[in-house]
């Protein structure tokens, strides 16, 4: 194994506080931007809070994309380190970055035009299109940027730079807590007294905080024993190197955009139930990424750790992690739940002083949350598995909870339950989900290394 493989020696339990701590300080601080958006944003109508409800789950889902590349570098790069294979990881480095840009050119292409099918089909209204418009079309121009440093977080998670990476999650965020309410809502006289850009001026606070966030990223990477050289690029074997991040990457990508995805058709249907429903919805969903940030921390640390003693061929070590892993997820998650189903109507009424908006979002608050402690075991489960090269076992269980459980059960009970249906679908695909990724995890760490991969 290699030196730099850190994270095959020590204590497991360990590596996984200092892994996951500063990966919840980078998640919290990029969910705080969605809590920040929804604030200022809720300060300039209803109609603008409903947008960004339609809004919410397409960039969640391109955001989720983004997240499979990292992952696919994450993964690459921590098995060649496991496997002493530091010059192979160096080349992987450069390679994925240039991946990761070539994509988020792709794909804020390909979201530019389709803008307006798409939210059509959400069914969003002709009179919050153009809203949305104002914040997609500069949103899609910045995503080469935004894959960009997801790219270079990923170079630093495979290394187990965790507090790296958290620096770069933190500077986007401070970007946005500086510059989302001058952008949106306008500057006080002493700063200059210009207007705001309203809903788009939450899409350029963000374009920013992606460039910021990338040189940053570029700088750390700089730092560690995978250096920056683009002529490293030239020395990968182009066709091995795509297969073997897309082989981890296009499975991540979809299984993390699975669940935005039926979050949008989720929110199609909700259109039915007013207004009011689908600004409730949007908002308790931005509380809700910010209530369960400790678990997708641990599923951004996971990763690292498996990967490394997966590649080292110490399977034990990754079976361990997992368990500690599985532990935590249930213990907070039902912790979690108490809180917010205790304190519903008081968080919504930071979001708004609409009473059927409020009504809306405690009653989405008081079905959904006892599902947490499933999402937490599926995604630190999928974590693992694409760590250890078995990506379409965990998009295959992320699509079986949306399309099988989700969808079905939310469009057969709408008509005579409402928008309960809607949150009561997200609560049962969420337990199904977690016991189904448990029982699969737990098989394919309980393989020898060698066979598995």
């Amino acid at each position: 194994m290699s030196e730099t493989a850190k994270l095959t020696r020590g204590s497991i339990r360990g590596h996984l506080f200092m892994q996951t701590w500063p990966m919840i300080l980078g998640v919290a601080a990029i969910m705080s931007v969605g809590l920040i958006d929804a604030y200022f944003i809720g300060q300039l109508g209803s109609s603008e809070l409903a947008a960004v409800a339609f809004i919410f789950p397409i960039t969640i889902a391109i955001s989720s994309l983004g997240v499979g590349v990292m992952v696919g570098i994450n993964s690459v790069i921590a098995r060649a380190l496991g496997a002493g294979s530091q010059e192979r990881a160096a080349r992987l480095a450069n390679f994925g970055a240039l991946f990761a840009l070539t994509a988020g050119i792709v794909l804020g292409l390909a979201l530019f035009l389709l803008l307006d099918p798409l939210f059509r089909l959400m069914q969003a209204s002709d009179a919050l299109l153009p809203l949305i418009r104002e914040y997609m079309r500069p949103y899609a121009l910045g995503l080469p940027v935004l894959l960009l440093q997801m790219g270079l977080n990923g170079v630093l998670r495979g290394q187990g730079e965790a507090r790296m990476t958290s620096y770069v999650s933190l500077s986007y965020a401070a970007v946005n807590w500086v510059l989302d309410p001058l952008l949106i809502t306008g500057a006080p006289p002493f700063l200059g007294g210009f207007d705001g850009f309203g809903v788009a001026g939450a899409a350029y606070a963000s374009i920013i905080g992606f460039g910021i966030a990338a040189a940053l990223a570029l700088w750390l990477i700089s730092r560690t024993p995978l250096p920056v050289s683009p002529s490293l690029i030239r020395r990968c074997n182009l066709a091995e190197s795509s297969g073997a991040i897309l082989r981890v990457a296009g499975p991540a990508a979809f299984s993390n955009a699975i669940n935005p995805i039926g979050l949008s058709v989720l929110t199609a249907l909700l259109a039915s139930q007013g207004e009011a429903a689908v600004a409730g919805f949007g908002a308790a969903g931005r509380l809700q990424s910010f209530a369960t940030v400790p678990l997708l921390g641990l599923s951004g640390s996971i990763g690292a750790i498996v990967g490394q003693n997966w590649g080292a061929h110490q399977p034990d070590r990754s079976r361990r992690a997992m368990r500690y892993t599985a532990m935590f997820s249930v213990a907070y998650g039902l912790l979690t739940a108490i809180v917010l189903f205790a304190f519903g109507e008081r968080f919504a009424s930071l979001f708004t002083d609409d009473p059927a908006v409020i009504a809306e979002f405690a009653s989405y608050l008081a079905i959904s949350v006892w599902g947490y402690a499933g999402f937490g075991l599926l995604i630190t489960a999928n974590g693992a598995l694409n760590a250890v090269d078995k990506a379409t076992y965990a998009l295959v269980q992320s699509a079986a909870r949306v399309f099988l459980v989700m969808l079905p059960f939310g469009w057969l009970l709408r008509e005579s339950w409402g928008a309960e249906a809607i949150y009561a679908a997200e609560l049962v695909a969420n337990l199904l989900g977690g016991a189904l990724a448990a029982l699969v995890v737990w098989r394919v760490l309980a393989r020898d290394p060698v066979r598995a991969d």
